[in-house]
């Protein structure tokens, strides 16, 4: 097992159910120093856990391991924390609570400062989701974070996404094989198909027109489809992706008892230097939705990623865009 899991005991959600012997997992690169200030967190995204990550760390980039203590911790849902797939009856399967930003940050900042008693955090940065909880953390705990850079992401789901995300949810359940949530195997049909609604929304039109996925290693515009996409889906436990589009549709950093729906107000309290990063042609987070959130916070600045991979300029596919993202949380740690 490469992770680590933290035991959160009987967990009462935002949404009123209580999750009982919840569990985070994790993964930490790097050494905590003595001084406990050089912690970085990088929360994962939609399906992805922590290995998914990895690729934004390493020797010599931003988020080095020589360095800083790097702590990732993966989103309820995903399979390896508390999950439909792993958490047992009647809390089970389809019938596993609704999990929203609040319940993923409020659970990683007591992992932080149960297990370590850390108090400040140098940068908290994501992808996507991962955006998405970055934000959450810098409102909810602005004088411990001191850095944020939510990239291809957003503080709060636009309706638009939200309507993609439908389409993604007819696209699953409408396998014959789904049963409600109880299927005894994987409804395969309906994960094929959510891979091929994802195709026409990760990616942009010039991406496609420019037959850029040739450079990914596929052979033909179906052999991406079939290859990439849909093998991309087809592993993954149909009720966890369920419950994550649930938090992701409802994702709203004002959302919760602090901010108690004031949007602006949860902007304004970020008060760490925040780097935003948009996919200059991001399907599900357009720029001017960021430029928006980004004037409403104190110490921001907005940044997009150029380039025509989209939502995928932050997925590490792309190594001209790998060195944008890293070039630029460079600059942000190095500023003081």
């Amino acid at each position: 097992m490469d992770y680590q899991i933290f035991a959160l005991g009987d967990v009462v959600l935002q949404r009123g159910a209580t999750l009982r012997n919840a569990r985070l997992a994790y993964q930490t690169y790097g050494r905590l120093n003595a001084e406990k200030n050089n912690v970085i967190v990088y929360p994962t995204w939609y399906s992805g856990q922590h290995v998914d990550n990895e690729w934004l760390i390493g020797e010599g980039m931003a988020l080095d391991p020589s360095k800083y203590f790097i702590i990732v911790p993966n989103m309820l849902g995903n399979g390896l924390s508390s999950s439909p797939s792993n958490t047992p009856a009647p809390y089970d399967r389809a019938r596993f609570p609704q999990v929203t930003l609040y319940d993923n940050v409020r659970l990683q900042h007591r992992l932080l400062t149960e297990l370590w008693g850390i108090e400040r955090i140098k940068l908290v940065v994501g992808w996507s989701m991962g955006a998405q909880q970055t934000n959450q953390w810098g409102c909810l705990y602005p004088e411990m974070v001191e850095r944020i850079a939510p990239f291809c992401g957003s503080a709060k789901t636009a309706p638009h996404n939200i309507v993609f995300l439908e389409g993604v949810k007819a696209a699953l359940t409408s396998d014959a094989a789904w049963h409600g949530g109880w299927y005894d195997k994987p409804p395969t049909t309906g994960l094929r198909a959510v891979g091929r609604v994802y195709a026409g929304w990760g990616l942009s039109q010039p991406f496609y027109m420019q037959e850029l996925w040739r450079s990914l290693g596929y052979s033909s515009l179906e052999d991406f489809l079939v290859a990439y996409w849909e093998g991309f889906f087809l592993p993954k436990d149909a009720n966890n992706l369920l419950a994550m589009l649930w938090s992701w549709q409802h994702g709203d950093i004002s959302d919760n008892p602090v901010f108690q729906g004031n949007f602006k107000q949860a902007l304004a309290a970020i008060k760490a230097r925040a780097l935003v990063m948009p996919g200059e042609m991001d399907l599900y987070f357009p720029a001017a939705d960021n430029a928006w959130e980004v004037a409403q916070m104190p110490n921001a600045v907005c940044r997009p990623i150029p380039g025509v991979w989209g939502h995928f300029a932050g997925g590490g596919a792309n190594p001209v865009d790998t060195q944008f993202i890293d070039d630029q949380l460079k600059e942000l740690l190095a500023y003081e």
